[in-house]
C-alpha cells in the first residue's frame, strides 16, 4: 500500500462524520447543503497552515503561512557542531528519482522531537487561518448543531502498511477555545520532506551565521506528518464567471470600505471568506507579468480543445488586470464579460495553469460542471484527468452525473492494455483506481448531519453511484403515471 493522507472530521459544519483518503483526483459529491464546500475550505485552510515553510508556495499568497511558534533552546557546543556538520553534508545531496526526503540522524532527531510533540502553542494560529478561510468571527460557529461542544479535525499520514506507523495532527474546536496536538511515535524516524529542500540548503550555506536553533529545524519537519496536505494549494470557488465579471467592482468596494473603516464601522458590506479573497487577490496579482509555468501546455490544450480560443490579460497603467477572450477564428478580442458563461468559468483555470500552478500543487475547483453543456462536462473531466497525470492533484465538488460517469470510464480504461487503448475513441488518459477517490455526502436524520463515505466504482452501471439514477427512475415513474392518467381520460 502506498503512503496515504487521511482527513477525518466529526461534528464540523453540516458534517456529522467523515473520513477522506486524499488521492490525486478527489471528488466530493452529494446533495446541496451537505458540507462539500465546508470540507473543501477546511482542506484549503490546512494546506495553508501546514505547508512547507520558506519554499515556493503560491506567488499569489506570499507569507500567508502561519508557522508554528518556536522558542530558542540552548545547545551544547558538541550538539551545535553536530548540526553544522550534518547541514554541510546534506545541503548538496542530489534528488533520488525525484524524492528528496532526508532522515534526521538519531542524535539530532532527539533534540528536535520535543518541538514537534508539543504544538499546543500553534492552536491559535491554526484557529485564525480556519476563521480567515471561512470568513467567520469564531471557529465555534463551525461546530455542528445540534451536537456536542466540540468539532474535531484529524490529519493522519500512514507511512507503512502497519497501522501503528501513523503520524499526524489533531485539531479540536470547542466553544471556549481550540487545541492542537501531534501524533509522532518515537519509533518513526523524523524526516525533512522534499518540499523543505530549499530552506535546508539555505541553512547549510549560511556558514557565516550562528548555528540554526532547533525550532528552525523543527519547522522543516512540520510538513512531513501532514503528508499531502503540505503541498501548495489553490482554490477556484463556485460562480467563477460572476467573480471574473465583477472583480473590479468588488475590489473597488473593498478598498473603499477599508478607507472608511474608521468612519463607518457599521458598513453593510459583508466580510469576504478567505478563499474568495485569495481568489480575488490572485486575479489582481496576475498583472505582475509573471512567467508561464510548466503547466502552461495544459492551459494551451484547454484553450484549443474546449474553449476554441485564447484567454489573455491586459494590464493598465497601474498594473490592474482586465481579461479578454479571442475566439480562434477572430482577429479581435472580446472583454470576458461579453463572452459565454462557459468561457468565464474556465478562464480562471486557464490563467492559474499558465501562471500559478506547478507540478506537485493541489487545485480545488468547485462545481467544474457549471455553465458547461454535458458534452463539455465530459471533455473537461477528461482534461482534469490529464492535469492529474501531469503531477498536479485535483479536488472537485460536483452535482454532475456526467462528471462521475466520465471519471468512471477513465478508471475502467486502466484495465485495458495500453496497446489497445487507442481503440476507445477520445476516452482520455486512464486513471488507476488508487488515483481516484469519490466521496458521497449523505444527509442523515440520526445523527442529524451528513455522513461521508467512499463510493465504490460500479462496473455494471459504469459510474460512481451517487443517487442520480434514482432521480432518473423517479422522473420516469412520474411520466408513466401522468401518461396513464392522460390515457384514462380518453
Amino acid at each position: 500500500m502506498p503512503e496515504r493522507t487521511t482527513l477525518s472530521v466529526k461534528d464540523f459544519g453540516p458534517i456529522a462524520e467523515a473520513s477522506i483518503d486524499l488521492r490525486p483526483f478527489t471528488v466530493f459529491v452529494g446533495a446541496s447543503n451537505t458540507g462539500k464546500s465546508y470540507l473543501a475550505i477546511l482542506l484549503y485552510a490546512l494546506h495553508q497552515f501546514f505547508g512547507a515553510p520558506f519554499t515556493y508556495r503560491s506567488p499569489l499568497r506570499p507569507g500567508r503561512l502561519h508557522r508554528l511558534p518556536r522558542s530558542r533552546r540552548a545547545m551544547s557546543a558538541p550538539q551545535a557542531e553536530a548540526i553544522n556538520q550534518w547541514l554541510q553534508q546534506t545541503r548538496d545531496r542530489p534528488a533520488d528519482g525525484g524524492e528528496w526526503d532526508i532522515v534526521l540522524p538519531d542524535e539530532i532527531a532527539a533534540l528536535v522531537r520535543p518541538f514537534l510533540e508539543d504544538v499546543s502553542e500553534a492552536a491559535p494560529h491554526l484557529d485564525d487561518e480556519v476563521k480567515r478561510c471561512f470568513g467567520l468571527a469564531e471557529t465555534a460557529d463551525l461546530i455542528r448543531h445540534p451536537a456536542g461542544e466540540c468539532a474535531r479535525v484529524v490529519l493522519r499520514r500512514d507511512i507503512t502498511n502497519d497501522a501503528t506507523s501513523r503520524i499526524g495532527y489533531d485539531f479540536a474546536v470547542s466553544r471556549k477555545q481550540s487545541s492542537l496536538s501531534s501524533s509522532i511515535p518515537t519509533d518513526i524516524p523524523l524526516r525533512i520532506p522534499a518540499a523543505s529542500r530549499r530552506r535546508l540548503q539555505w541553512l547549510g550555506r549560511m556558514t557565516h551565521r550562528p548555528v540554526p536553533h532547533l525550532g528552525e529545524l523543527a519547522d522543516l519537519i512540520v510538513p512531513y506528518p501532514a503528508g499531502a496536505v503540505a503541498r501548495p494549494i489553490h482554490y477556484l470557488p463556485a460562480d467563477r464567471a460572476g467573480v471574473m465579471h465583477a472583480h473590479r467592482v468588488v475590489v473597488g468596494s473593498l478598498i473603499g470600505r477599508a478607507s472608511r473603516a474608521g468612519i463607518n464601522a457599521e458598513s453593510p458590506l459583508p466580510t469576504l471568506s478567505g478563499v474568495l479573497a485569495d481568489f480575488l487577490e490572485g486575479l489582481i496579482d496576475l498583472a505582475d507579468g509573471r512567467r508561464a509555468t510548466r503547466s502552461s501546455q495544459l492551459a494551451d490544450r484547454l484553450e484549443a480543445d474546449i474553449l476554441a480560443g485564447s484567454v489573455g490579460i491586459q494590464r493598465s497603467a497601474v498594473e490592474y488586470p482586465s481579461f479578454h477572450y479571442q475566439p480562434a477564428t477572430w482577429r479581435r478580442e472580446l472583454a470576458l464579460m461579453n463572452t459565454s458563461s462557459m468561457v468565464s468559468e474556465l478562464a480562471p483555470v486557464v490563467l492559474y495553469l499558465r501562471h500559478v500552478v506547478r507540478k506537485g500543487d493541489v487545485i480545488i475547483i468547485e462545481e467544474p460542471e457549471s455553465h458547461l453543456h454535458p458534452q463539455m462536462q465530459v471533455a473537461f473531466t477528461r482534461f482534469l484527468a490529464s492535469v492529474v497525470k501531469s503531477g498536479i492533484r485535483v479536488v472537485i465538488t460536483t452535482h454532475s452525473e456526467w462528471v462521475l460517469e466520465a471519471l468512471a470510464n477513465l478508471v475502467r480504461l486502466s484495465e485495458v492494455p495500453k496497446s489497445r487503448r487507442s481503440e476507445v475513441d477520445a476516452a482520455g488518459p486512464a486513471l488507476k483506481p488508487d488515483e481516484v477517490g469519490a466521496w458521497h455526502f449523505e444527509p442523515k436524520l440520526r445523527p442529524k448531519g451528513s455522513v461521508v463515505k467512499e463510493i465504490p466504482l460500479d462496473t455494471v452501471r459504469g459510474t460512481f453511484p451517487a443517487g442520480f439514477g434514482d432521480i432518473t427512475e423517479d422522473l420516469y415513474n412520474d411520466w408513466a403515471t401522468i401518461a396513464n392518467s392522460v390515457q384514462n381520460r380518453k
